[in-house]
């Protein structure tokens, strides 16, 4: 038996869950989490960027994560996210972008599922984000939109 891929949500995924813009895409993947196909973690960086979202965002969250599904950023993490900084991928008032990168690859996890194209999901963005991570002797991170887990016979191939 396969081992279930985890993936790792940053905060435009849960948001995306009730936008207008997103919300198929992002209720498709939860509904093929719900199946276990995948499992979903994030990391304490999302909480606190969801302060200050709707009641309806944080209860989602809630509901979605449990304790072991929310990663630490160890110092490990918040090194690698400076080191973003650094080489000038993101500017320093995004620096909780490069802690969800950060904390995504240190934890070794083989994809981060964003709605945040102009951060994340970006190919220059992406190819510093690798860059660094193989500078300093990590593998690379797949930074990817939901759509790209949902294909019309995926249920049948796991």
């Amino acid at each position: 038996m396969k081992p279930v891929p985890t993936l790792y949500l940053d905060t435009s995924v849960i948001g995306g869950y009730f936008d207008k813009e997103w919300m198929n895409a992002t209720r498709e993947l939860w509904r093929l989490m719900e199946l276990g196909l995948y499992r979903f973690v994030t990391s304490t960086v999302t909480p606190r960027e969801l302060i200050a979202a709707p009641e309806h965002v944080r209860a989602l969250f809630t509901a979605a994560f449990s304790a072991d599904a929310i990663l630490t950023v160890p110092n490990e993490a918040e090194e690698l996210a400076v080191a973003y900084l650094r080489q000038g991928i993101l500017p320093e008032k995004y620096i909780d972008d490069a802690r969800h990168v950060a904390a995504c690859t240190v934890a070794s996890i083989e994809y981060l599922v964003s709605w945040n194209f102009k951060h994340l999901v970006n190919a220059e963005r992406k190819k510093g984000f690798n860059g660094t991570n193989l500078l300093r002797g990590y593998r690379n991170v797949s930074i990817v939109t939901p759509q790209e887990f949902i294909y019309e016979d995926r249920e049948q191939t796991a």
